[in-house]
């Protein structure tokens, strides 16, 4: 199959692109080995329509890229890779060369997620961030956070349901909200997501917490939803530190001054994991599941991990 030659610039295009909007895309272009990547999705093919030749994987990868770290939908991002020279720019198309299409998009989303992709280059920008020096390993914070699906509940009388969402109270209001969870696992200094796990909102954050810690980590840090006696067990059998807030029970209703005292300071150590989900929500547009079933949602997720660490690396890295 045919494969389009892409990014080669002219001389004005060139010189266009030096100003405005672009400098944070032209500073990650210089960060990455975008070679890696190339490396683990290469023998992908964008199955263009006869006599249209397909876009290289990483035209697609960066374009689904620039879809999370601008949360838009798919069509939405046709239009900004065919308005935006710095988006041009950055996936590798001049100002002659046609978009691609939110179905190649897609299409191409689905192929990582069904291949397995994802989770190996969440891994590569993990080992790359590593060599860099920019993930510290002092200790890793645990949390959780829901994300609406635009899908309907099983019973709703709407175009799209979706039976693998579930239903979680909301903190502090009436009512629920019916979607997936993000859980992850975020480097305490660098705020570099290391783990992420995505499940229907009914999971209790408890239960895929334990996938969340690498284990090179000296201190783990999490709410009172994390804390088990098996936990900080196995924790401190590892050599790691458990922090975890405690709660009351049903033996001992009301927590001795003691662990008030406690739990107030693992909440300040912790609190800034809370940053990551403000970033993903009100920063790149990350407030609904856009797709149906639990492996779409998941992968929707972790190129929105994958985007947030490549937005903390240009912001950490030395100018």
């Amino acid at each position: 199959m045919a494969i389009k030659r892409t990014g080669q610039f002219g001389f004005v295009e060139a010189l266009l692109s030096t100003k405005g909007g672009s400098g944070q895309l032209d500073r990650l272009d210089d960060l990455v080995k975008w070679y890696r990547f190339a490396k683990l999705i290469g023998h992908l093919r964008d199955e263009a329509s006869p006599g249209r030749p397909g876009y290289p994987v990483m035209v697609l990868f960066k374009a689904v890229l620039l879809q999370s770290l601008y949360g838009l939908s798919e069509r939405e991002l046709e239009q900004a890779l065919d308005d935006r020279l710095s988006f041009r720019r950055f996936v590798g198309l001049s100002l002659e060369e046609a978009v691609p299409d939110h179905t190649v998009l897609n299409r191409f989303r689905n192929q990582l997620a069904a291949e397995g992709l994802l989770e190996k280059l969440f891994a590569e920008l993990d080992r790359q961030l590593e060599k860099a020096g920019i993930i510290l390993k002092r200790g890793t914070m645990l949390d959780a956070t829901v994300i609406p699906a635009v899908s309907a509940p099983p019973g709703e009388r709407r175009a799209t349901r979706d039976p693998e969402a579930g239903f979680a109270k909301r903190q502090g209001r009436a009512g629920s909200t019916f979607g997936y969870k993000a859980h992850v696992g975020v480097d305490q200094g660098s705020g570099i997501i290391r783990a992420v796990i995505t499940t229907a909102a009914n999971v209790n954050d408890t239960t895929p917490a334990d996938g969340l810690i690498r284990g090179d980590e000296r201190v783990v840090w999490g709410d009172a939803a994390y804390h088990t006696q098996a936990r900080e067990a196995a924790l401190r059998a590892r050599g790691m530190k458990p922090r975890l807030m405690r709660r009351a029970n049903k033996h001992h209703p009301k927590l001795p001054a003691r662990l008030l005292r406690y739990n107030r300071l693992i909440a300040r150590r912790r609190a800034p994991v809370e940053t990551t989900f403000a970033t993903w929500k009100h920063r790149m547009g990350l407030t609904r599941i856009r797709y149906v079933g639990l492996a779409k949602a998941a992968a929707q997720v972790l190129i929105a991990a994958i985007a947030f660490n490549l937005r903390r690396w240009i912001r950490l890295a030395p100018a």
